[in-house]
């Protein structure tokens, strides 16, 4: 395995990724600011957040940081893109993203998540060595292959992803009643041309059981060399889909961009022969630039990823990642309640587009001097996206219980915080969701721990 994970392969994939990946970083930077800066106000300093937990510190910037930011992480992205400077800005751009990521719990999206993993690990990637402004700057950096660890780990965590997602979708609403897909296709019969056929009931089973299949399979058929060409057409169908009827940003791209490295290394380099043999510009400048790169010998000290010195520890890393992706998806296994219902597991594990969730209820505040109550309704200082994700996740109701104890104890009351919740998921009834006996600023959120005071479905 060792061996195998440390044979030259093409950079062509490496490269193509990483200017895929600089593209939709900036695009989904772009989105960010737009949506959530301009339009609907959502980091504003003085608005209530919704804090990932071990990452408090993560806060909204005072104006015109908090533009400044996104400029700067837009500027990032396109550097990546380039490939220039690309051992600062890659790193950079990592921490950027990642910051905002962590911003604003409510905002959670899957495809975050694994971008967040992608930029870490592209930051480590020699991802520069061909086709960049770093190259162009000095010729001696370039290198036309990389050891295969550097190419593999990309489709790994794709594969990672389809798996998974294929597992999650392996359960009685999706399989057995087309939940939610019923539920949001019917919500889409206003689209343009394909509306009317969204809304047909038979639509949701098959794009049901497709998804399953897809996602179950889609892995496997790009790692055999006989059915690759069948399954990649696959994803773009699915993916394609995806992008008509769901509003799900840069996803679908990613998607594609990440399967296409189920494909031999060479294939970027092989498509822009087949380009160049038929458009006679591009076949004069790809000509110039191998003129360029003829006589080019890098030195092997800039070039730690091939490295020999490094094998073992980075064979433990690497095996360490593996571990990971594959043992995260799992941890609901360590409660006994419904993932769906809980939450409890839910993030990080791939679980998406599975569950609609309606929630509604209040909190109640008691003075435990005086024993006077208040009825409070979040929905006054929180955004219409933060009100709507509150009453359907346990963590976030808690932490706000925690910021109404908060704000009771800088003005010297000592109270206790009950919440009054109840919650319909996919299209079943309304059942109690919070135990409205229990105290909730007595409690402590744990990782690994149940919460009892998460009261069961039925």
């Amino acid at each position: 395995m060792k061996r195998w994970l440390w044979q030259p392969v093409d950079i062509a994939s490496l490269v193509f990724f990483r200017i895929v990946f600089g593209i939709l970083g900036f695009a989904d930077l772009m989105g960010g600011f737009a949506y959530y800066h301009l339009w609907v106000d959502a980091f504003n300093p003085d608005n209530f957040q919704f804090r990932y937990y071990g990452f408090e510190w993560v806060t909204v910037f005072p104006e015109p940081l908090m533009s400044l930011f996104f400029l700067i992480g837009m500027g990032l992205a396109i550097a990546v893109a380039l490939g220039w400077r690309y051992r600062i800005t890659a790193p950079l751009f990592a921490c950027f993203f990642t910051y905002y990521f962590f911003l604003e719990k409510a905002h959670y999206l899957n495809h975050g998540y694994l971008f967040c993993w992608l930029s870490w690990v592209m930051a480590v990637l020699p991802a520069w060595r061909a086709l960049s402004v770093d190259v162009w700057r000095k010729p001696t950096e370039y290198m036309a292959s990389v050891p295969r660890w550097t190419w593999a780990i990309l489709p790994f965590l794709m594969g990672v992803v389809y798996f998974f997602g294929g597992i999650a979708k392996l359960n009685a609403d999706w399989l057995l009643a087309a939940m939610p897909l019923k539920l949001w296709l019917k919500s889409k019969a206003d689209l343009f041309l394909i509306g009317p056929l969204l809304a047909k009931e038979p639509t949701a089973w098959i794009m049901a059981w497709t998804g399953a299949v897809f996602d179950l399979s889609i892995a496997f058929l790009m790692l055999n060399k006989r059915t690759r060409k069948f399954g990649f057409a696959f994803a773009i169908a699915f993916h394609l889909t995806n992008h008509l009827v769901f509003n799900i940003g840069i996803f679908p791209y990613l998607s594609v961009a990440l399967t296409a490295l189920f494909f031999p290394p060479d294939w970027p380099r092989k498509f822009i022969d087949f380009v160049r043999l038929r458009w006679a510009k591009a076949g004069k400048w790809y000509l110039s630039w191998q003129l360029q790169l003829k006589d080019i010998h890098p030195a092997p000290r800039a070039y730690w990823q091939a490295d020999l010195n490094w094998q073992n520890g980075l064979t433990i890393i690497f095996g360490l990642l593996i571990c990971l992706q594959c043992l995260l998806p799992l941890r609901h296994w360590l409660y006994a309640s419904e993932v769906a219902w809980s939450e409890e597991g839910h993030r990080y594990a791939w679980r998406m587009m599975l569950r609609a969730k309606r929630g509604s209820g209040h909190f109640v505040i008691k003075n435990l001097a005086s024993g006077e109550e208040e009825r409070v309704n979040p929905r006054k200082e929180l955004s219409a996206k933060q009100a709507r994700k509150l009453w359907t996740h346990p963590d976030m109701i808690l932490q706000y219980a925690h910021h109404l104890r908060d704000q009771a104890l800088a003005g010297g009351d000592s109270v206790a915080i009950f919440a009054k919740v109840k919650v319909k998921l996919n299209d079943g009834q309304y059942h109690p969701y919070i135990d409205p006996e229990v105290d909730l600023a007595k409690i402590e959120w744990s990782l690994w721990e149940a919460s009892p005071w998460i009261l069961p479905e039925n």
